[in-house]
């Protein structure tokens, strides 16, 4: 089977350039820069350092993530009668400039922080589009929007989907503004990408998302042809000096697409400005092509977007390609002789066929696009998934201990709730390389690590999918305490790069050498399910291991603010856990699948649920237990919802309620995850439902379905080859 073709059928774009495809494309050919000085927020200590910053932004109510997000997300659908199946966003900001104010004013109503969460960002699209199926979140730090282009790629060439909207969004904030200055990578004169005299970037804001479908639309603007994801596995914030991940997730994306370096007619670089940056971009350029074709950078024209970067980027080759123009390397004056490159200085009439676009963040997390003039280039690869993912290790951490510990307890019946001292969680961890670190990385790789330990690899797995709801909250607190603190004149640059949602996942990666995707997602409680969807869709038969994690951590100031589930004063839960795994089958193993993930309000959401199982008659015949996982934000929806669900199939199998066992955090899904696994190498069922299996069929000869329920239902099922 080849590979369906993958349209672009609608774009839309905010960027401080302006508004819309045309007054982007305006701006290009002028050569205009919208980088200015901060007036999004006031500042303690004026003059302000050049930002770029979106104008004329529509009024909204909701935080500025949000409207710039749902702004792109209706000019992307235009006239188009017909909701995606999909919204995958990728964001890094999500509503924290709302949340800052709200800090700053000592709010403690928790439903005033209601659109924190990065996954509030891709709901409210979602809702505005009126698509009822995933809404997903991604967060890769400065790849972010081309990450969520290329699983949207992946998700409509297996089939997964017909219609997909996808990109990035962020806005300005304290936390970006002050963080990247603190990093000394801020340049004071305005981002000069690859100019001998640059300083560094410019923070910025803005929204870009594509409709993109396998159905040829009447004038597409483009064919998205081929994605390549890589990781540096080197540095929190520094790429690798020598471009790997960078050259490999630019050659990975030609294979993608079936394409040789000469096809290529322009490659719009990441080029921020600063000079590390710059430095081994040109590098991976040089290495990868001989004669490198037309290139520039926009960043000194738009700022650095950060999630949103990636995304404009991909709109903008879109432009070049249908308009017959190359942009021009704004801030470019004097050539770098180390670097060896010549950006287009002026934006130049010229026909391209296929643009690479490159996206590099924090964490040496790599997203390269190339995108393509329709129906120029044929797909022809093969969609190949036939084989289930095999769970090779698996790890948990409770209030209880370490999976041993925490899986004694649940035969034992007794709670997992609570949180493990930051000691007993790094027991398995190498001292040296984690004394900076905060309670969320060290969950993280404890997991991994223990997963690792378990699976009988010889080699570490080589992709990391993450899922979180709320990352490091720990390193979040922190530095916005000292902004605060210090007056905005001394801002932690630890705690800022360890602030991202993804920080956690590159340490994992760093740790292990994992050099292939790495994808961090963030789906409030559905995180952990969105890091196995991510995996399932991106991995094909030919890849190598992979880490699907999950992990949330407990805080005293943040938690009972941002989780509606959590109760202000109640004892604090966190955790998560953890597999190694691989697309093979293998007698004996564990495999797991994610056959549904749907909004909970879609119309016949329980019959598509049923559906999407095998139907009423075989889950009788097969599943022999059922892990259901309710918020407690959504505690009265939930209980209806399984009531329905266990009515309409005749379902009459033990149920257990695992948020019950482990607390309420976002990840205790992940956990779940791990009991099924648990249960079904035992064969045992836990004491508290065990009186409702008599005379039904052993466990391990059964499958196990791991139910979220609430806003979204998601269904994991769990059987042994």
């Amino acid at each position: 089977m080849s590979k369906k073709n993958v349209y672009i059928a609608g774009a839309g774009i905010l960027s401080p350039l302006g508004i819309g495809l045309d007054a982007t494309e305006k701006a290009l050919q002028e050569n205009r820069s919208g980088i200015a000085p901060l007036t999004v927020f006031f500042i303690q200590h004026p003059p302000p350092l050049p930002t770029a910053q979106v104008q004329n932004l529509p009024e909204s109510t909701l935080p500025r993530t949000h409207a710039l997000a749902i702004a792109a997300a209706l000019q992307a659908m235009g006239d188009c009668k017909q909701a995606p199946d999909a919204v995958i966003l990728g964001t890094t900001t999500g509503g924290i400039l709302s949340t800052e104010q709200l800090l700053a004013d000592k709010v403690q109503n928790p439903e005033a922080y209601r659109y924190h969460g990065l996954s509030t960002v891709a709901e409210v699209v979602a809702e505005q589009v009126h698509c009822t199926g995933k809404a997903l979140t991604i967060s890769t730090a400065c790849s972010s929007g081309a990450v969520a282009i290329s699983l949207a790629l992946k998700m409509l060439q297996s089939g997964k989907a017909k219609r997909v909207l996808a990109g990035g969004a962020d806005s300005l904030c304290h936390l970006t503004y002050f963080g990247f200055h603190s990093l000394q990578l801020v340049d004071p004169h305005g981002s000069r990408p690859f100019d001998k005299n640059r300083q560094g970037m410019s923070v910025g804001e803005g929204a870009a998302l594509l409709l993109l479908t396998t159905v040829k639309p009447e004038k597409p603007l483009g064919q998205l042809l081929g994605a390549g994801l890589s990781c540096d596995a080197y540095h929190a914030a520094a790429p690798h000096p020598q471009g790997k991940g960078a050259c490999k997730a630019m050659q990975t994306a030609l294979d993608d697409a079936g394409l040789a370096v000469n096809d290529i007619d322009y490659i719009s670089l990441h080029g921020t400005g600063t000079p590390d940056n710059d430095r081994a971009e040109a590098k991976a350029v040089r290495d990868l092509f001989p004669l490198p074709p037309a290139l520039s950078s926009i960043k000194g024209a738009t700022g650095h977007g950060l999630a949103a970067a990636g995304a404009i980027e991909a709109v903008v080759a879109a432009i070049c390609i249908e308009k017959g123009f190359l942009p021009g390397n704004t801030g470019y004056r004097e050539a770098a002789p180390e670097l060896h490159l010549s950006p287009l200085v002026q934006a130049a009439s010229r026909s391209s066929s296929a643009v690479l676009s490159n996206s590099f963040g924090f964490g040496g997390n790599n997203g390269c696009l190339v995108i393509g003039r329709s129906d120029t280039f044929a797909a022809h690869q093969p969609v190949t998934q036939n084989t289930p993912l095999t769970i090779l290790g698996s790890s948990c951490i409770t209030g209880a201990g370490n999976r041993e510990a925490s899986m004694n307890s649940l035969m034992q019946a007794k709670p997992m709730n609570g949180m493990l001292g930051l000691d007993d969680i790094s027991k398995n961890l190498p001292t040296k390389k984690i004394r900076r670190l905060k309670r969320f990385s060290r969950l993280t790789l404890s997991l991994a690590a223990a997963a690792y330990a378990t699976s009988g690899l010889e080699q570490p797995p080589q992709s990391v999918f993450m899922g979180t709801g709320w990352g490091a909250l720990s390193e979040t607190y922190d530095f916005l305490k000292k902004l605060r603190d210090t007056e905005e004149q001394f801002p932690s640059p630890i705690d800022f790069v360890g602030s991202v949602h993804n920080s956690a996942a590159g340490q994992v990666a760093i740790m292990f050498g994992a050099t292939a995707a790495n994808i961090t997602a963030s789906g409030g409680d559905y995180s952990f399910e969105q890091a196995l969807l991510a995996a399932e869709t991106m991995l094909d038969d030919t890849s190598a291991p992979a880490f699907v994690l999950g992990a949330d951590e407990g805080h005293a100031q943040f938690s009972s603010l941002f989780d509606l589930s959590i109760q202000a004063g109640t004892a604090l839960s966190d955790g998560g856990g953890g597999f190694c795994l691989c697309r093979k089958a293998i007698p004996g193993k564990v495999q797991v699948q994610i056959p549904f993930y749907q909004s909970g309000t879609a119309p016949g959401v329980l019959d598509a649920l049923t559906e999407a199982l095998g139907g009423a008659d075989r889950l009788r015949n097969e599943i022999g237990l059922i892990l259901v996982g309710i918020p407690a934000s959504s505690l009265k929806t939930g209980e209806q919802q399984l009531k329905d669900f266990l009515s309409r199939t005749a379902l009459s199998v033990p149920v257990l309620h695992y948020r019950e066992v482990t607390g309420e955090f976002a990840s205790a899904s992940a956990v779940a995850a791990v009991m099924a696994v648990h249960l079904l190498e035992t064969g045992e069922l836990p004491p508290s439902v065990a009186p409702a299996a008599k005379g039904l069929t052993p466990l391990a000869d059964t499958k196990i379905l791991v139910l979220a329920l609430g806003k979204t239902i998601t269904a994991m099922e769990f059987g042994i080859q």
